[in-house]
């Protein structure tokens, strides 16, 4: 038997030797522990293109930006795991056929390959190489953005969404005078509708953060961002967060099927277009059976749940056990402007959109109903509400309106 195709026998089973993940974020990084916890014997190899310690991206935008926290690499004993990691080695293409993954140091070969390269941001066109723009992706870019905060430079933010709130929080705690420029009419307009996210535009005011909507940026030159209504803002500093992107240019030319935005098209099971190739993470969307639509998720926790699934399909392809289905409840959170928001689930809008609670109080919550059941639920600053809907929504219980909108009851009361 050859090295390229070397493969362990189980029950009459082939059982790959060589797993390759390629990407070293969250969820490569919990693809390879999860293939050790459920008991895989073979060489798992963990390929990053970035030098450092494979890290956790959500405390860039809080403690590592405001110093508080020098890092946040994952508490992970790559070692006693037995788990080859390989950092500074980027990705440039892939051979399906040949079983092998191209990098910058030479073709990586594998029995089964993980795709988990994530997503990187949407550049402002015409800003890239001018001096004072940052983005907030990567450790490198969080140090290189704390010592803007703490010489409290006067800091445009381009983008009033989750990441563009989260910093400017983080700049108006350090004392930095903070201008956010949305072309959209409100923060948050690719999440949710006008009505849920008009209550967060004074969360900006409050927080002594000036947001201005219906402004597009006409050109960033150093020390000026100029919007196309002539209207000039001083700028110390400029920091882009309108979104983010597949990052898988890498695999053109590869046969990888990728959809409209990029991402891998995994099926209901993590598997790409290619035998043995599995996809997890933002760099990929699935088929979702309880939302009936295909999801691209580029948020933490799908990152954590994912990796789950591939370990566990990978192995059970081997030993002939029926493959596991991806389909969890989506979840994120934000905490911006002192508060803590969370999400569960997946709306659209012909959702029936109910309300708990009072939107200019402190805490309050959205519920959206498909067909009797909770869809998804918003939370701000009501934590149990979130846990308790979460649950809802994978039970699938149908729900009494009346009873859901009282929020002095708890959430759980209101299932029929």
């Amino acid at each position: 038997m050859s090295e390229q195709t070397q493969e362990r026998e189980v029950s009459g089973v082939a059982m790959p030797q060589r797993v390759v993940v390629v990407g070293a974020g969250m969820a490569g990084v919990q693809t390879a522990v999860a293939l050790r916890e459920q008991g895989f014997k073979g060489t798992v190899t963990l390929i990053g293109a970035e030098p450092h310690q494979p890290y956790d991206r959500p405390p860039l935008s809080k403690a590592v930006l405001l110093g508080t926290a020098e890092g946040s690499a994952f508490d992970v004993d790559f070692e006693a795991l037995d788990i080859g990691l390989h950092l500074g080695r980027e990705a440039l293409g892939l051979r399906p056929a040949d079983h092998e993954l191209d990098t910058e140091q030479g073709p990586v070969p594998y029995d089964a390959l993980v795709l988990a390269t994530g997503a990187e941001p949407v550049r402002l066109p015409g800003a890239e190489g001018v001096p004072g723009v940052h983005l907030l992706r990567t450790l490198d870019d969080a140090e290189r953005l704390r010592p803007v905060l703490q010489r409290q430079h006067d800091i445009v933010v381009v983008g009033a969404g989750w990441i563009g709130a989260e910093f400017a929080t983080a700049a108006r705690e350090a004392g930095c005078a903070v201008t956010v420029v949305e072309a959209a009419d409100r923060p948050l307009a690719g999440a949710l509708p006008a009505e849920v996210a008009a209550p967060m535009t004074s969360w900006y005011a409050e927080a002594g953060a000036s947001l201005r909507t219906h402004a597009r940026v006409a050109r960033v030159s150093p020390g000026e961002v100029v919007l196309d209504d002539g209207t000039r803002l001083p700028a110390g500093a400029v920091v882009v967060g309108i979104g983010a992107r597949p990052a898988t240019a890498w695999l053109a030319g590869s046969g990888i099927e990728l959809g409209a935005y990029g991402e891998v098209v995994a099926d209901a099971h993590l598997r790409t277009s290619a035998p043995d190739v599995h996809a997890v993470g933002d760099c990929a969307s699935f088929p979702s059976g309880r939302y009936g639509e295909r999801l691209l998720i580029h948020h933490w926790d799908n990152a954590l749940q994912g990796p789950r699934t591939v370990a566990a399909n990978i192995i059970g392809a081997s030993t002939g056990e029926a493959p596991v289905v991806h389909d969890p409840v989506p979840y994120f959170w934000s905490e911006q402007f002192g508060r803590f928001v969370q999400y569960a689930g997946h709306h659209t809008s012909a959702d029936t959109l109910l309300w708990r609670g009072d939107p200019s109080g402190p805490a309050w919550s959205v519920c959206w109903l498909r067909e009797g059941r909770l869809a998804a639920l918003l939370a701000v600053g009501r934590p149990r509400d979130l846990a308790q809907g979460r649950k809802l929504i994978e039970s699938g219980a149908r729900m009494d309106p009346d009873l859901l909108v009282d929020p002095a009851r708890p959430l759980k009361t209101a299932a029929l």
